[in-house]
């Protein structure tokens, strides 16, 4: 079996929060780190998401042209990630050449097969802007829920898909006018109601999706699949090759999931890879995909008619994992409002590993979460700080102090140490089975009391007593102790890999080594006397009452 896996798409027009780090990209690094150690062929692949109107919107407040706009963004989404640790095989980018050339292909196939239809629609113009104005650049009111700064796409607030004409008191997002009319524009839909049947077959296969993944995409069919415009009046994005559309490209809900496709493409060209059988593979391909609840529609029945109605066997997702909302002190992380702490910001504050841990242990996987700066301090100070750093610290400390930078001979181990191997070996299994379901706030538990076990350990055997009064003992408690700080980086690796990196070099272990899996690790022997360490410095550090108060007042969490 060889795993793909993607993440919802980063859009372009600024640098993500930590929702959107939790939501999609996060996750799907933790499940491919983890696999990969496993031992599995792991493809993970994620682009920027560049077309549509706000990536034209931020351009003009940035005043760039919007292809060097998007260009830049990039290269500062690309560099924090790649600080966070996130470990794509290849990240691209949809305005790619590949995307261009793959979205035309699609929509060719859906054409051919009888899923594209032409029509006159009402489009809203900006008499004062002298231009239609798409769907992102008309903002005005709810219909459904009354929110005031709801898109001509869909209601941040209340999640509903709509079209600008249904927006109260619409005005133009470019210039804010109110000066505007309703007229005629020609435009191409994908005839999603002929391909409900097929999509609803396809959902309801699928019994182990999560419960959010699947009820939102049977509550769409439920509903009734509508037609959908999939071409817009702009001039950034991918053209349509048709007669009649000159000056128009695809609208970004259509080329953004063939991005997943095209990203493919291109590491396949960047590294002579058969990037094809990854996406027409058949049966040896377990197919995962990351994102928060408000891009399942897209992904649960857009994306899929898409490849349905394109008659060719590209993969369907096995799973999708949709994950709730990140919210913080009351209110949803936003991009567009600002809100909420971003990623260049976050690591300001802290290191990268402080982040992925916090966040995973607080995932929203069953509902909604909320971001706090206690709750924060709280994983910091008691279980990075006190439960893992100290462990390592006042272990590797003591062992250079009373017996040098080496493993220490004598003793056999007893049943104290046959005892903690069952528990680690147990504990081991067990957060193995939660990282393969992806369940990831259960696994960061477990992985916390993976580290528990090794401070009951040694608060029973107390090393530095035993030194007393047997050495021979006290050796056999320091080299199960450091058999366990091995044991803690390969457990730890696919959530805090900074830190696995730190605790590699102070064991000084070859690559092999570092590669080994969970269960490999579980032997508390295999570090044998002899064998040289380094201390390194203190793992992590706290943050006291004074730093988060501080923190609270700068980023709005009072």
């Amino acid at each position: 079996m060889r795993y793909l896996i993607t993440s919802a798409l980063p859009y372009i027009n600024g640098i993500k929060h930590l929702g959107n780090l939790v939501g999609s990209m996060l996750p799907a690094d933790v499940y491919a780190r983890f696999l990969r150690q496993e031992g599995e062929d792991v493809l993970y692949i994620c682009a920027t998401d560049e077309h549509g109107t706000p990536a034209e919107i931020a351009a003009l407040e940035a005043e760039l042209d919007v292809a060097e706009f998007c260009t830049r963004q990039y290269e500062k989404q690309k560099d924090i990630y790649e600080r966070f640790g996130l470990s794509f095989d290849y990240f691209g980018r949809t305005s790619a050449p590949e995307n261009h050339e793959l979205t035309q292909h699609f929509y060719r196939q859906l054409a051919e097969h009888g899923f594209i239809e032409e029509r006159e629609i009402s489009q809203i113009y900006s008499l004062d802007d002298e231009r239609f104005l798409p769907d992102r650049y008309v903002t005005g009111t709810c219909p459904h829920c009354g929110y005031d700064k709801a898109r001509g796409d869909q209601c941040e607030n209340c999640t509903k898909v709509l079209t600008p004409t249904e927006l109260i008191d619409p005005r133009s997002t470019i210039s804010g006018s109110t000066n505007l009319e309703v007229r005629s524009s020609k435009h191409l839909f994908l005839l999603l109601d002929k391909l409900s049947d097929e999509v609803r077959a396809w959902v309801e296969k699928q019994e182990q999706w999560p419960t959010l993944t699947k009820s939102i995409a049977l509550k769409w069919l439920n509903e009734g699949l509508q037609s959908r415009g999939i071409t817009r009046d702009l001039s950034w994005g991918v053209p349509v090759p048709a007669d009649g559309f000159e000056g128009k490209v695809f609208y970004v809900w259509f080329d953004a999931p063939i991005g997943y496709v095209s990203a493919t493409k291109a590491w396949g060209n960047a590294t002579g890879n058969d990037w094809e059988s990854w996406w027409k593979g058949g049966d040896d391909i377990h197919y995962t995909q990351f994102m928060a609840k408000d891009n399942l529609p897209f992904h649960t029945i857009m994306w899929p008619a898409t490849i349905l109605g394109s008659r060719e066997p590209w993969k369907l997702a096995d799973y999708i994992k949709g994950f709730n909302w990140l919210n913080y002190y009351g209110g949803k992380f936003s991009t567009s409002s600002k809100r909420g702490v971003f990623l260049d910001q976050a690591l300001e504050i802290a290191p990268a590993d402080y982040w992925r841990y916090m966040l995973m242990a607080s995932a929203p996987e069953s509902s909604d979460s909320a971001f706090t700066w206690e709750q924060f301090q709280n994983r910091v100070n008691k279980e990075l700080a006190d439960n893992l750093g100290n462990f390592v610290n006042r272990i590797l400390k003591f062992t250079a102090s009373r017996f040098s930078k080496e493993l220490p001979e004598g003793g056999t181990p007893g049943e104290a140490e046959a005892e903690l191997q069952k528990t680690c070996g147990e504990l081991v299994e067990k957060l193995r089975g939660h990282l393969r379901k992806q369940e990831f706030r259960r696994a960061t538990e477990t992985l916390n009391a993976l580290w528990t076990a090794g401070n009951q350990y040694i608060d029973v055997r107390a090393p530095w007593a035993l030194f007393k009064t047997d050495k021979a003992d006290a050796a056999v408690v320091i080299r199960t102790c450091i058999n366990l700080i091995r044991l803690y980086a390969i457990a730890s690796a696919p959530f805090i890999p900074h830190t696995a990196e730190a605790l590699y070099d102070a064991l000084q272990l070859t690559e092999d080594e570092r590669h080994s899996t969970m269960a490999d690790a579980v032997d508390l022997t295999i570090l044998a006397a002899g064998r040289p360490f380094d201390v390194p410095a203190p793992l992590f550090q706290k943050l006291d009452d004074d730093r988060v108060a501080e923190l609270k007042a700068q980023y709005g969490g009072e």
